[in-house]
């Protein structure tokens, strides 16, 4: 699928908080736990459980939420499919770190182990 620059301003404008909860329904539905979903958090961004507390209480953007991260040197490692999009071929910075977390959490989901998801060599 191609990306457009309106798909991008979403992707920018949309809330952390907003898209929070289905992260933790998807990987609970599915055996995981939501502290498994912040180590998964924090390996990509660097932000403990008060910092991702205060950051959907404060309802921050994906944008604000991926300026203030200090992102994983390993994160472009991260590759495949999610949503449609192949996430070595999106261009847009933010919108690919989004789909970093999106891949995480559906690896999470998926039943993948805590050291494949968080790339440990």
């Amino acid at each position: 699928m191609k990306i457009t620059p309106e798909h991008n301003e979403r992707m920018a404008k949309m809330t952390f908080a907003s898209v929070y909860p289905h992260y933790v329904t998807k990987v609970e539905s599915k055996g995981r736990t939501k502290e498994e979903l912040h180590q998964v958090i924090t390996w990509l961004t660097g932000f403990d459980d008060k910092k991702i507390s205060e950051l959907i209480k404060e309802k921050v953007t994906f944008e604000n939420f991926f300026n203030r991260a200090n992102l994983n040197p390993l994160a472009n490692s991260i590759k495949g499919v999610i949503c449609g999009y192949r996430i070595e071929e999106i261009d847009n910075p933010l919108t690919k770190q989004v789909r970093y977390l999106d891949k995480l959490v559906d690896e999470l989901a998926k039943g993948k182990k805590m050291d494949k998801i968080l790339r440990v060599v």
